[in-house]
């Protein structure tokens, strides 16, 4: 028989709840994001994979914020331990693979094709490798048309949201991007839970996994802790922050001076524009 499913089993608390954490790990991981493109290659990978797990982990925490408000009439849910981490793994490399393609290529054309793409892949991806580790009483089946409304929705919020952060434009436009990107999150995984449908069997309880209050909430404390931590590192860099833009130091190869061309000495410019000095010889000349 067909259940009875409830994604909003605590109102709208779960929700607005879940969209301020996508809009938090949002925020932290793009500014991250930011600061890379302003720093020299050195410094560049560092931010870039604190942005990439930012974003992944709001993104996760995200998704199982609103997924304890899940309920299905007619049998209980309980999730595998190990597939539940795996989608948190899943979040941060495949968001952190296009993150690292926007932060070195650019935030245009071919790289933000790329890189929007993957990102929002990962979201999805983050998305229904957690809803597989559900385990109920029950078989879950998708509307396909549903799905594939809601992997075009990550991909291009997630393009918008990486177009934003690479504008450089300050902390307010970050801000604007980060909101885009909890849209992005939220509208793919609600759009993604409208597509589903539960078929209870009505025979006994899951037989692997754990409740989702005994599970869930342990879980969420280490994602939680770094957004946190990553939040801390926002706070007390003035660049992030302010928005300033940091010029990358200059590369200086071997051999060659540090010093820029356009200070020359007044007397070297002079001898260069009279052109070459005729040498006479010193040598008689015969008669």
């Amino acid at each position: 028989m067909q259940g009875t499913v409830d994604g909003f089993s605590y109102g709208l608390v779960t929700p607005l709840v879940a969209f301020l954490m996508a809009c938090l790990g949002g925020a932290l991981g793009l500014r991250c994001t930011t600061r890379a493109v302003r720093m020299s290659r050195s410094w560049r990978p560092g931010w870039l994979a604190l942005g990439a797990a930012t974003i992944g982990s709001g993104i996760w925490t995200m998704h199982f914020v609103a997924m304890t408000g899940f309920t299905v009439e007619g049998t209980p849910i309980h999730y595998d331990r190990l597939i539940t981490f795996a989608s948190l793994a899943v979040a941060v490399v495949m968001v952190g693979i296009g993150i690292f393609i926007v932060g070195y290529k650019g935030a245009s054309g071919t790289a933000l094709f790329t890189g929007g793409t993957i990102t929002g892949l990962g979201i999805a991806s983050m998305h229904y490798l957690g809803m597989a580790g559900m385990s109920l009483d029950g078989r879950l089946e998708y509307n396909v048309l549903t799905v594939a409304a809601s992997v075009a929705i990550a991909m291009v919020a997630a393009s918008a949201a990486l177009w934003a952060a690479g504008q450089e434009r300050g902390l307010r436009w970050s801000v604007g991007a980060s909101v885009v990107m909890g849209l992005a999150v939220t509208g793919m995984h609600y759009t993604g839970m409208a597509a589903l449908e539960v078929h209870v069997h009505g025979t006994a309880e899951p037989a692997a996994g754990e409740p989702a209050a005994a599970l869930l909430g342990p879980m969420m404390v280490g994602p939680l802790a770094f957004l946190v931590l990553a939040g801390v590192v926002v706070v007390f860099d003035p660049l992030m922050v302010a928005g300033g833009s940091a010029a990358p130091p200059a590369e200086h190869k071997p051999g060659v001076p540090a010093h820029s061309p356009a200070h020359h000495s007044p007397a070297r410019s002079r001898l260069r524009a009279r052109g070459p000095v005729e040498h006479r010889s010193r040598t008689p000349q015969r008669r």
